[in-house]
């Protein structure tokens, strides 16, 4: 963060200084929410959760070495006392970035593949300069500030991605740090329980295009009707990217290589180059539409964005991480977070990596569907059978069981699914029943926890090489 003293940060976040023996005293380092990660200088935000007090931890945050605490009330320590955490930290972000370092913002939204996009956004931009960009998907009202706060006056670029589970959700974070350049991705069906319905988590993604000035870009998926329509609700200009004709940066010859990396012809307005990336799946040819769109809006030219998508990776864990072992078992670790729309691209993915091969998929719940729920379990678990996955391996509960019942109706001897209770029974039957050469997708919303069955599967197995990283 810029240096800040404490009396600056009182001020701007309307807080009581409380403890603090001289309010000169400057922050420097980064503000944090996690006493774990304190530095000389920080400012630890202390927040009460369902089962941990934040400001139980001051103490110990001010010993290893923050200048103060964030807190809604004196904790014995130095600290500014404010009534709402939240509310602070977003004042302070705003001044920071908007106030004082005055920052070209992107900002992102979309149903699935924000985390991927931003990457490949950040992986263009960090070649024009320095970049700040979210670490996973600090996209709500804790993790947008504290990304935003990292900027100093040596950055040239923030990208920002953007969550909702309710309509004003995006509305609230684009009052925060507003953006020049907006782009959503989708609108599919992640949190529809909470919405209610694509319609209107299409009213919520479009808050993002609502919040640009005039002189901003809304950059939108020309191949979604739902994102496309948004034009009309913005008085920015419009950017389209996709694979329709129309697309000003646009796709052409999408194609799969043998071993699974999307491979394309990138068409801008100022030329075309050949793309073929380092990751998998080609879902991931939109997420680098979208990310070429914002490079060139910005002014990279075309071989050079084509150059950076051919060579970029994935900054964040648990996302179509792929691991060979030393035995020849490719494993797919994407169970960070799953949605239907990320669900079948990733099964999708999984038939083009094992052509020629065994393929398991070890699939969980997808949380938050509502009344779609049943449905979209089912729809999951027969598109894996249809797309000629050797298993499923359904793990878990009345969700997982869906999975295994849509596979099951769908496949013609009922021997291409399996439900297993839990992480460790799938572990079991995966350790007794892989092959040399198999490949496992292993992936579920992030409650379920099945990363634990990536990562058993690749004990003893340090010497595999990681890939599409």
């Amino acid at each position: 963060m810029i240096a800040l003293s404490l009396a600056e940060i009182a001020e701007i976040v309307g807080g009581q200084p409380h403890d603090i023996p001289d309010t000169s005293v400057v922050v420097d380092g980064p503000v944090v929410i996690d006493s774990r990660k304190v530095e000389r200088g920080s400012l630890f935000a202390a927040f009460v959760g369902e089962q941990v007090d934040g400001h139980d931890y001051a103490t110990k945050a001010v010993a290893a070495g923050a200048a103060a605490v964030l807190a809604t009330r004196p904790v014995g320590v130095p600290a500014i006392v404010v009534a709402d955490v939240v509310a602070a930290l977003g004042a302070l972000a705003r001044h920071v970035v908007v106030d004082r370092l005055g920052l070209p913002v992107v900002a992102l939204t979309g149903s699935a593949g924000k985390t991927s996009t931003k990457d490949l956004i950040a992986q263009l931009m960090e070649r024009m300069g320095p970049t700040i960009y979210p670490a996973g998907n600090l996209n709500n009202e804790i993790g947008l500030p504290v990304t935003a706060l990292r900027a100093t006056e040596e950055t040239q670029h923030l990208v920002l991605e953007m969550g909702a589970r309710y309509i004003g959700d995006i509305r609230y974070l684009t009052g925060l740090v507003p953006p020049r350049i907006g782009l959503v991705l989708n609108v599919g069906t992640a949190h529809i329980g909470e919405f209610g319905g694509r319609e209107q988590i299409a009213q919520a993604k479009g808050e993002m295009v609502e919040s640009l000035p005039e002189d901003g870009v809304a950059v939108l998926n020309a191949d979604d009707p739902l994102v496309r329509a948004m034009s009309s609700r913005t008085k920015a200009r419009v950017l389209l990217f996709g694979e329709a004709p129309e697309a000003d940066v646009r796709g052409e010859n999408v194609r799969l290589t043998a071993d699974g990396h999307p491979a394309f012809s990138l068409h801008t307005p100022t030329g075309c180059s050949e793309v073929t990336m380092r990751l998998y799946g080609e879902h991931h040819v939109s997420n680098a539409l979208a990310a070429a769109a914002v490079a060139h809006e910005l002014g990279m030219p075309v071989h050079e964005i084509a150059e950076a998508l051919s060579e970029a990776g994935t900054l964040s864990r648990w996302r179509m991480e792929v691991t060979e072992r030393p035995d020849g078992v490719t494993v797919v670790n994407d169970a960070y977070n799953a949605n239907p729309e990320s669900m079948r691209a990733a099964l999708r993915a999984l038939a083009a990596m094992g052509r020629g091969r065994r393929t398991w998929a070890v699939l969980g719940q997808m949380a938050e569907l509502g009344d779609e729920s049943l449905s979209e379990h089912d729809a999951v678990g027969r598109l894996a059978v249809r797309l000629n996955v050797s298993k499923l391996v359904a793990v878990g509960g009345r969700e997982a069981s869906w999975l295994q019942l849509g596979a099951y109706n769908e496949g013609s001897w009922g021997e291409e699914s399996v439900h297993v209770s839990d992480a460790q029974a799938a572990v079991d039957l995966l350790r007794s029943e892989l092959r040399p050469g198999d490949v496992v997708l292993v992936k579920a919303s992030r409650s379920v926890g099945l990363e634990m069955v990536a990562q058993a599967l690749l004990e003893n197995s340090t010497e595999g090489e990681v890939t599409g990283r």
